[in-house]
């Protein structure tokens, strides 16, 4: 019966997709998303106590449309490393980074206590490679990208800082996190991550991008379903339980979702130019986000993650809400849109239990 359970759910969203559809939320709130007033949204699914609410799509896509998910995947990344960790085969945050690549034998740019760096140090953006794409002042990405072995690459970068002590966004991080996972498992990433946490989901339709030499993607560059975005966020707000059946700690979800560095000058709501609402600070935990929604008539705590273009895996835990947002406004502010609907179409509708 256990095994049966996925099937069961992806017909139980099927099914009300189609009879529940808008049927918490006046016209007015979706009509002005559904005649194109925010053109660069590509899909909306949103679900409330474990059932879809709301689902529509854009531009074309369909419910069996994958889309690339951009950096909202460093998120996903985040909770195969706290598998790993639950299942045993990694001790803790506090293992260092270079033990687990023996098969490299050496590395480059040694300099700030590099050999000192740890997992978490990575998983906060604080492992002090000279690279930092949030403000695109040195992006790595790119050159990474051009090489041979992306692992490798990544783990030769320079140093600006000791590990722990600064926080910089960058891509590299999360791949060198796959890349211990697979050190550490002993099994490709992909089957690792497919064993664990996507087919218990019953998450099966994705495409999953690769290095020349075969190590996968984890900063980026993974395309899925919505529908599949909105089981991820589902998970993280069940504290890591799908259906009675433990899938990730509730200890690793709450110390991986948990604000610890406030990225300065900086608010999602603030840059989506959304009226009538006091932006608050984004704070950053392990590859997720926090930021607090607050207008006059509500406050609410949302955790979540974010990828170029509009991609949010959003989790409201006073709602019991997941929203999933795909979208295609890449390098623009637009890609921010997704907090102004969910402030003005879907928060002021939603009801708490």
């Amino acid at each position: 019966m256990r095994n049966l359970l996925p099937i069961f759910f992806a017909i139980t969203i099927a099914f009300t997709a189609f009879s529940q559809n808008k049927s918490i939320f006046p016209d007015t709130a979706m009509r002005e998303i559904e005649k194109g007033k925010y053109p660069n949204i590509d899909g909306i699914v949103i679900s409330q106590h474990n059932k879809i609410i709301y689902q529509h799509y854009f531009n074309g896509l369909t419910e069996n449309s994958v889309h690339d998910v951009r950096s909202a995947f460093k998120s996903i990344t985040s909770l195969l490393m706290g598998i790993a960790i639950d299942k045993g085969y990694i001790k803790n945050v506090n293992e260092k980074v270079y033990s687990f690549f023996p098969q490299y034998r050496s590395f480059k740019n040694l300099e700030h206590n590099k050999l000192d760096m740890t997992i978490k140090d990575l998983l906060e953006m604080k492992g002090g490679f000279d690279c930092e794409e949030w403000n695109s002042t040195k992006d790595c990405e790119d050159e990474m990208e051009q090489s041979k072995d992306w692992l490798k690459f990544s783990l030769d970068l320079p140093m600006a800082h000791k590990p722990g002590t600064h926080w910089d966004y960058n891509s590299s991080a999360p791949m060198v996190i796959g890349g211990i996972i697979e050190s550490a498992t002993k099994m490709p990433l992909a089957t690792f991550a497919a064993t664990f946490l996507f087919k218990p989901l019953g998450i099966t339709n994705y495409r999953w991008t690769k290095d020349p030499v075969g190590h996968f993607m984890t900063a980026g560059s993974f395309y899925m379903k919505p529908i599949d975005m909105e089981k991820i966020g589902q998970l993280v707000l069940k504290k890591g339980m799908w259906y009675n059946k433990p899938i990730i700690s509730k200890k690793w979800i709450e110390e991986s979702t948990k604000p610890i560095t406030k990225i300065e000058d900086f608010s999602n709501v603030q840059i989506s130019k959304t009226k009538n609402v006091s932006p608050q600070p984004t704070y950053y935990g392990y590859y997720w986000y926090n930021e607090k929604m607050v207008t006059e008539q509500f406050s609410y705590h949302v955790v979540f993650s974010s990828g170029n273009g509009g991609q949010y895996f959003m989790i409201i835990p006073d709602l019991d809400l997941v929203v999933a947002f795909t979208g295609n406004s890449f390098g623009s502010w637009k890609s921010k849109l997704p907090f102004e609907i969910l402030i003005k179409n879907i928060l002021p509708f939603v009801k708490k239990r």
